[in-house]
């Protein structure tokens, strides 16, 4: 009965909340009021890393304080707590805090298993996206979303902008390139928060055999996607501050390239640089937290800082100028190139030596394709 009770004081709680209103942007992990009724007697998964928090409160954290009934916690590439480097092995474990079991969905194990699905009525998603194609959390969202309808659970995603929001750009993938960097027909920057994006998952039938799953998207009061965003907590350990994030988008191509785009220093994704290149600006990878091997550790890379860029728009010409100062330009790119383009057509229109404008106009329809289907599961302006 004191459990009982207990839910229904936080229920009286949350509808005294709804009469308040603001013109400040309100995330959906603060619009308790919609989803904790929906939490009640119910076995909870939670799906978050180390941004899932509001008022310095961990998600987990507060649902475990107000005695929802959680069982477990999936975590993403990065792990529970963000720390670990981009592609490395996740294990399993316990939440020091919480005692909760921890489950990785990153390595082997994407997909939560039938097992791992067993005896949950909800799970909550709240992850904090930078709106890329290859940043993995939105394969990781599909994922669940598929694992979510095949054993009837329902999904709650709660909502969070896009600071890559206000524009859309890249080649769209071409599914024979799908991978765990790039699972669906999207450009490289697709300008959707989470939210909307799961939406899209399950109204153009992504998931496997056509399913669609319960999904229940709490959606941000007085969001605008044109209004920068600056994350209160960096999303991953390499992208530490608003300009990395903005960045990103075109710096991560090098990543399927002989090029460093600086993890190993202290402004990664916003510098770039190789041995070969010839440069009055250098830096040098050492390993660090987040960033324990990597490329060209230890050997002085020349190349350009660009922490005074400003874009909105995806740029090729840091790509296109590296490949044409490389001296060999057969070791250049690495298979993974083509997976993180979502085709192998980019790659050959810079080794033929397109410009970028060239390149640009290639994507004109497929791009004006997209915009038509995203249209129909945008929630903001």
């Amino acid at each position: 009965m004191k459990y009982k009770v207990t839910h229904l004081f936080i229920l009286f709680i949350l509808t005294f909340q709804l009469s308040c209103s603001s013109t400040e942007l309100k995330l959906g992990i603060e619009k308790t009021e919609f989803y904790f009724p929906l939490l009640i007697d119910k076995n909870i998964a939670v799906v978050s890393n180390q941004t899932s928090v509001f008022n310095q409160t961990h998600l987990v954290d507060s649902l475990v304080s107000s005695r929802f009934n959680i069982k477990k916690v999936f975590s993403p590439e990065h792990g529970f707590r963000g720390k670990a480097d981009a592609g490395a092995y996740i294990e399993n474990g316990l939440d020091s805090k919480t005692a909760l079991p921890i489950v990785s969905l990153y390595g082997k194990n994407k997909k939560p298993t039938t097992k791992q699905m067993e005896s949950l009525d909800v799970i909550i998603f709240d992850i904090q996206d930078v709106g890329a194609r290859f940043y993995t959390y939105i394969s990781t969202l599909h994922y669940v979303m598929e694992a979510s309808a095949e054993n009837n659970v329902r999904l709650i995603v709660l909502d969070r902008p896009n600071p890559n929001g206000h524009y859309i750009d890249g080649p769209v993938l071409d599914t024979v390139f799908r991978s765990f960097v790039g699972m669906h027909p999207i450009p490289i920057v697709h300008g959707m928060t989470i939210g909307e994006y799961a939406k899209m998952i399950n109204g153009e039938k992504w998931l496997k055999d056509e399913l669609t799953c319960d999904l229940i998207v709490i959606e941000m009061d007085n969001y605008n996607r044109k209004q920068p965003y600056d994350l209160p907590i960096k999303p991953s350990p390499n992208l530490p501050n608003a300009k990395s994030i903005a960045l990103y988008p075109s710096l991560c191509l090098f990543e399927g390239t002989n090029v460093s785009v600086g993890r190993g220093t202290e402004i990664p994704f916003q510098h770039y640089g190789a041995p070969y290149l010839k440069s009055n600006y250098s830096f040098t990878p050492k390993s660090k937290e987040g960033a324990t091997n990597p490329k060209h550790q230890n050997v002085e890379c020349f190349g350009e800082n660009l922490t005074s860029e400003i874009v909105s728009s995806l740029e090729l010409k840091w790509l296109i100028s590296a490949y044409s100062n490389c001296n060999n330009k057969e070791q250049f790119f690495n298979t993974f190139f083509d997976k993180l383009a979502g085709s192998s057509k980019l790659r050959e229109q810079i080794e033929a030596n397109y410009t970028s404008e060239e390149i640009k106009m290639t994507w004109k329809n497929e791009l004006s394709h997209f915009r038509k289907i995203r249209k129909k599961y945008l929630l903001y302006d």
